[in-house]
């Protein structure tokens, strides 16, 4: 089984790219962020003809949340994330599909820091891990995959000092994300590339893509019932490149099938 997520950055001004990109690697489960659509806007027809079904929670202009299934129907849990009744920020969708509990990340970017912003982030991150403990508490299969606005690492930036007033790689940051991995997390995508950079992320702005000036902002967390079950992790770093992109380029996880208990040998009548 093949889950990816991948920041869309406007689902339906990328559909051509999204559709192109589903067709060519066949995911079967998909974590969308960054929809910038209101839920009547979401091109739901069209990502139902190309063999999807989907769930959602649409914002206009900001933000949005999705998940797509290849499979079964996605079964929904959440729709938002728990601990802040008053935030309506489409960020995060929660829904059981194929066996598996997918958990779709759209973080707060956090800038300007210090700020406001700054402190949704940080207070948005204790909820996650909050919410994160209680799953793992479960010992089921999870992944939560998403855009984290956090390169969690220097390897997880190219060389340059221009980042460092920003929220993407504040130690405050770069710690929530520290102490969330350590309740008993699998990042996926270092775990199985612990010398490459593996980004994810290439701004617009100053020719940071022809440059590979990038940062690894895209992950995937796997509890450790689905830990066991890693086989390949990956970025396909070609759609960054295609005309009309998103800037982020979708990152993606190949697991086997569900390990069999072993059954315990029957007691013999002597």
């Amino acid at each position: 089984m093949k889950i990816a997520t991948f920041n869309i950055n406007n689902v339906n001004r990328r559909l051509p790219n999204l559709l192109q990109w589903l067709k060519s690697t066949k995911p079967d489960i998909v974590c969308l962020q960054e929809l910038k659509a209101a839920d009547a806007e979401f091109p739901a027809a069209a990502i139902e003809k190309a063999g999807y079904r989907a769930v959602w929670r649409g914002e206009r202009t900001w933000n949005g949340v999705a998940i797509l299934s290849r499979g079964g129907e996605p079964i929904v849990t959440r729709t938002a994330l728990p601990g802040d009744p008053h935030d309506k920020q489409s960020r995060y969708i929660e829904a059981a599909v194929d066996g598996i509990l997918v958990g779709c990340i759209y973080q707060p970017n956090g800038n300007p820091q210090p700020g406001p912003k700054f402190d949704y982030k940080l207070a948005w991150f204790k909820r996650l891990s909050a919410h994160a403990r209680k799953l793992l508490a479960q010992d089921i299969p999870v992944v939560l995959a998403g855009d984290y606005n956090v390169a969690p690492t220097e390897q997880d930036i190219y060389q340059t000092k221009s980042w460092d007033d920003d929220a993407l790689i504040a130690p405050e940051s770069r710690a929530a994300y520290a102490k969330l991995v350590k309740q008993g997390w699998t990042d996926a995508i270092r775990t199985l590339h612990p010398d490459e950079p593996m980004f994810t992320f290439w701004h617009y702005m100053r020719n940071r893509w022809p440059r590979d000036a990038g940062l690894r902002l895209d992950h995937l967390l796997l509890s450790p019932a689905l830990a066991v079950r890693l086989q390949r992790a990956g970025v396909d770093r070609a759609v960054r490149g295609k005309a009309n992109a998103s800037d982020h380029a979708p990152a993606w996880i190949e697991i086997g099938a569900p390990r069999r208990k072993a059954s315990r040998p029957r007691k013999r009548n002597i």
